[in-house]
């Protein structure tokens, strides 16, 4: 009887919850979500195919001055800079049209470390794409002796390759930013190609709206950095303009998610 009660008295045992993924865990899962899609594989394809077109046709077609390595990692950065972002975009927008979303949070209920990592994930696909236009630019180079008259010049600054990086990473972040805001790939693709290609046409047409231009519009305040030559009240602007394309819309798309009800 003793006995008994003894038993009845103890406590259940403790069983131990299995322990969260760590960051760097979610970061590597969010590099493959990026790649296990047939969308985001095709798209890194056509990245890569549009890299070599560029450089081809400015080894062939271009301006002895532009073919040399800082002229064709400039040439590159237009498709990466259009075709990259929509990656972003899926990366979060993937969630909802595959409905993941509530699998991956349940696996990972704090939200804020999912769109972290996803966050984290999007700049070393920044990394990853200036990696591949270097070497694509190198080809270039290291073919433009046997192609024509001109040396090859391998001359680069590392102001250059800095501020190429900084832009690679603040258009892909834009393109997640996008997708955090509109939840939908179609919608925030079209969006994210439409309203600053309306905005820019718009501050670039009426003339009293060009210093609305030099602040606010992204395309216009990182032209300078494609060569490495943003230096000073160019900052302030490039600041400006990325918190207003970029920041804002992280903001507001990551209140959103935390709100959301996952079904």
């Amino acid at each position: 009887m003793t006995a008994l009660a003894a038993t009845v008295g103890q406590r259940p045992p403790v069983v131990d919850e299995p322990a969260a993924p760590g960051l760097a865990t979610l970061v590597r899962v969010e590099l493959r979500k990026s790649w296990d899609t047939r969308a985001g594989r095709w798209l890194l394809v056509t990245i890569g195919l549009v890299l070599l077109a560029v450089v081809a046709l400015l080894l062939f077609a271009g301006d002895e001055g532009d073919r040399r390595f800082a002229g064709y990692l400039a040439a590159t950065q237009l498709p990466i800079g259009v075709l990259l972002p929509v990656l972003g975009v899926l990366l979060v927008t993937s969630e909802w049209s595959q409905r993941t979303a509530l699998t991956t949070f349940a696996l990972v209920p704090r939200r804020s470390r999912v769109l972290t990592a996803k966050l984290l994930a999007s700049t070393l696909l920044a990394v990853l794409g200036m990696i591949a236009a270097v070497v694509v630019s190198a080809v270039g180079t290291a073919l433009t002796p046997a192609l024509g008259d001109a040396a090859a010049d391998w001359s680069l600054t590392g102001a250059q390759v800095g501020q190429v990086l900084l832009v690679e990473v603040v258009f892909l972040l834009g393109g997640v930013a996008f997708g955090m805001l509109f939840l939908s790939s179609p919608l925030a693709i079209v969006l994210y190609l439409a309203l600053p290609t309306v905005f820019n046409l718009l501050v670039t047409t009426v003339g009293a709206l060009h210093w609305v231009r030099d602040w606010l519009d992204l395309s216009t305040t990182t032209l300078p950095m494609f060569l490495g030559e943003l230096d000073g009240q160019g900052w302030l602007r490039l600041a400006t303009s990325t918190a207003l394309w970029v920041v804002l819309p992280i903001v507001v798309g990551w209140v959103r998610i935390e709100r959301a009800e996952i079904s």
